[in-house]
């Protein structure tokens, strides 16, 4: 998460507009998941496990660079077997870029797709309690 806040990003005759670097994360993360073929944000690696964020944590797979008018971004994903992870990354790419762009005027000159693992549908059905079981 990157700390730098974006200095006189815009001048107005009203005053100045900044925008705080983790609301371009959290934009970022939501044009993440909405992209078919992703299960989630990670978090990264604890363990040699990638953790699987649900909706509620956006921002914490997504990092971004900040400067006056550009930002770079990188998120980190973990994808659901099989779909095709370059044409996920491309559509991450594109759907990220055009997000941010649009809803805070930056231009994005960079989006780093990272997958950190892949999300079987077996394990939603493992995980999930087994209600025949009479107690």
């Amino acid at each position: 998460m990157s700390e730098i806040m974006i200095p006189d990003f815009e001048r107005t005759d009203l005053g100045n507009i900044q925008i705080a670097p983790e609301v371009i994360e959290i934009i970022a993360g939501l044009a993440t998941i909405e992209v078919e073929g992703v299960a989630g944000m990670s978090g990264g690696f604890a363990g040699g496990i990638a953790e699987l964020l649900g909706r509620k944590n956006l921002s914490k797979g997504v990092k971004v660079e900040v400067g006056q008018r550009e930002a770079a971004v990188d998120v980190s994903i973990i994808v659901l077997y099989g779909n095709p992870i370059p044409e996920i990354a491309s559509n991450i790419q594109s759907n990220v870029k055009r997000s941010i762009e649009m809803m805070t005027g930056l231009h994005v000159i960079e989006v780093n797709v990272h997958v950190h693992g892949v999300h079987f549908k077996s394990q939603e059905k493992l995980e999930e309690p087994d209600s025949s079981r009479v107690k």
